[in-house]
């Protein structure tokens, strides 16, 4: 069981309440459709789960945010927060053909579940490739969670159309664009490269 794959649901809740597509958690059926084709985290969603999932994509947006103002430790100090929250319950097992591998216990209402999952899968990625690859999308439409790409330690934009939009609004209101900094400086900036999505 790849753990660091438990991340991409952290930038899914994050992304429930997206600007542009309106709250998908502002009622049960959208806590549904959030939750489809992943029985592993639990039972039927009620109404009581929707407080406790929006309190926990406040939190995970505040981990996103801290870490895409420059703050490292705030970011590190608030994902540990949700760690001690919820903890996983880590079980080796083998089933259907495969080897011995790890899975994590599935008990506890959705809320708890999808958090100790979102916050472990977090936690594994930071330590495996650095908290600053944490990001929320810089263009003013969207706001989206994301991943930067390994080694992609500057983009702002959670994609190449949001870079693309960001850099046409600047032009039009006669911004000119913001140079990259080069890690050689006797080359010139990259153009913008497209931020990983998950």
């Amino acid at each position: 069981m790849d753990l660091a794959s438990y991340a991409d649901l952290a930038i899914i809740l994050v992304n429930s309440d997206h600007r542009a597509g309106g709250d998908r958690l502002r009622d049960v059926n959208g806590l549904r459709e959030l939750l489809a084709g992943r029985p592993h985290l639990g039972g039927r969603p009620r109404p009581h789960d929707l407080d406790a999932m929006r309190q926990l994509r406040a939190q995970l947006r505040a981990v996103f945010a801290a870490s895409a103002r420059g703050e490292p430790e705030l970011a590190a100090d608030l994902l540990n927060e949700l760690l001690i929250q919820h903890p996983v319950h880590p079980q080796l097992s083998a089933h259907d053909g495969q080897d011995w591998h790890l899975h994590l216990n599935d008990s506890g209402a959705i809320p708890d579940v999808f958090a100790a999952r979102a916050a472990m899968g977090l936690a594994v990625r930071v330590a495996e490739q650095g908290i600053d690859r944490l990001r929320l999308c810089a263009a003013e439409t969207c706001g989206r969670a994301f991943l930067a790409a390994p080694g992609e330690r500057s983009g702002r934009y959670c994609s190449a159309e949001c870079a693309a939009r960001r850099t046409s609004a600047a032009a039009a209101a006669g911004v000119p664009p913001r140079p990259r900094v080069s890690a050689d400086l006797d080359t010139p900036p990259r153009g913008i490269t497209p931020a990983h999505r998950p």
